[in-house]
């Protein structure tokens, strides 16, 4: 079999960590399979790398900072390479560049145009450990490019898919997908399984097990992920295709904060104005998600939508003109709401399940600003102080 394993900067952290994690490869070698790893900078290095760069330039440009970023898993990839051999097996590291990753040049967001896998089946040909750098690759330019947080796991999935990998295991520092963070609600329950579908929703709405671009890839290629633990000797989540879809209607609750709310008042009610306000958001390049017009009245209606927290300046600045053009009354944003999603598969085809989270969160006696609604989830904005107890709340009311 050949199996891609990756493992994140908490596994790698330390020295220890980087020989635990050797243990963990080089049983999988010994068992007789093909072995490929791909690895994150350790810890908090990518931060700390930032914080470096932020003390000489705090605007310096983008390409810069990938070859600075880019540092971070050269060093990983060296030490665990040498922990492996310590350990009594073969091992060779390639940087991305060195593992065929050919990416787009949007430095700091780069996409993986083609992973050209020869040199990582030379490797494999002559019994070696492959040890890749995730997170980065090089652009037409040959100029180095990184994929933006958790480009790892995307760099592993595409590994996986472009070799027809027989699995591909994202290592991590919980025991895979749980029901709600365990961190949090000690009730959580570990899923044995999920679709990709349903992971993709959860990896969209703040739940930080994989990242959503892996999750796309894997869905696309065919590739079975397993989220397992670094850290304890015991199966994880498998995220495949087609499940036993009746075994359970619901399969996590998650919470995001990163949102901010975004509110206009007094648009005119008339044809096109939501087109006219949602084109300029997108020529922003600010991602929107839940919408909530209102019935319009005295011939105004208001509008609210959703962002990443990171742009809900740039929300408000992309519309002032257009507010100062229609007459609006108010243009604001607020960072102080929270998104509090449950997700499932089957839950389309059950009636009721927005009915018990909403009679959830009002036992809880916890205000609902917006709801958002798709096939496979139910996602409401509250207030965020009342995120955890949210999430606790619906979580009873499902799995408890």
């Amino acid at each position: 079999m050949l199996i891609v394993q990756k493992f994140g900067g908490s596994s790698v952290a330390d020295a220890e960590r980087v020989m635990n994690v050797a243990r963990i490869v080089t049983e999988k070698y010994r068992q007789g399979h093909d072995v490929v790893v791909v690895v994150s900078a350790q810890g908090d290095t990518t931060d700390d790398l930032i914080d470096k760069a932020n003390e000489i330039n705090p605007h310096a440009n983008k390409r810069e900072m990938d070859m600075l970023l880019a540092a971070g898993e050269q060093i990983s990839i060296s030490l665990l390479a040498m922990a492996i051999e310590k350990l009594g097996c073969p091992a060779v590291s390639l940087l991305g560049w060195q593992a065929g990753f050919q990416t787009s040049s949007k430095h700091g967001v780069a996409r993986i145009r083609k992973v050209k896998s020869e040199r990582i089946r030379n490797e494999l040909d002559q019994k070696k450990i492959v040890v890749v750098a995730g997170f980065q690759g090089l652009d037409k330019n040959e100029d180095m490019t990184t994929l933006g947080r958790g480009g790892s796991d995307t760099s592993a999935v595409a590994i996986a898919a472009s070799m027809h990998a027989d699995l591909c295991q994202i290592y991590t520092d919980v025991e895979g997908v749980y029901t709600a963070d365990p961190r949090k609600i000690p009730a959580a329950k570990k899923l044995d399984e999920i679709t990709y579908d349903e992971m993709l929703e959860l990896a969209t709405l703040g739940a930080q097990v994989l990242n959503n671009r892996s999750v796309e890839m894997a869905k696309k290629y065919g590739v079975e992920l397993e989220v397992i633990s670094s850290f304890t000797n015991r199966p994880g989540t498998k995220v495949k295709e087609v499940i036993n879809m009746e075994k359970m209607l619901i399969k996590s609750v998650a919470k995001d904060t990163d949102i901010a709310r975004i509110v206009v008042v007094g648009v005119p009610d008339e044809p096109g104005m939501a087109f006219k306000l949602f084109s300029r958001i997108a020529k922003a390049h600010i991602n929107v998600d839940i919408i909530l017009q209102s019935v319009g009245r005295d011939g105004t209606k208001d509008i609210s939508f959703t962002v990443p927290k990171k742009d809900g300046e740039a929300a408000v600045a992309a519309l002032r003109d257009y507010c100062d053009s229609v007459g609006a009354l108010e243009l604001s944003a607020r960072t102080d709401v929270a998104k509090v999603s449950i997700v499932g598969a089957g839950m389309e085809t059950h009636e009721g399940v927005a009915a018990q989270m909403f009679e959830a969160l009002s036992d809880a006696n916890i205000n609902i600003r917006m709801i958002s609604t798709s096939e496979i989830k139910i996602s409401v904005l509250i207030d965020a102080d009342d995120a955890e107890r949210a999430v606790a709340a619906v979580h009873a009311k499902f799995f408890e």
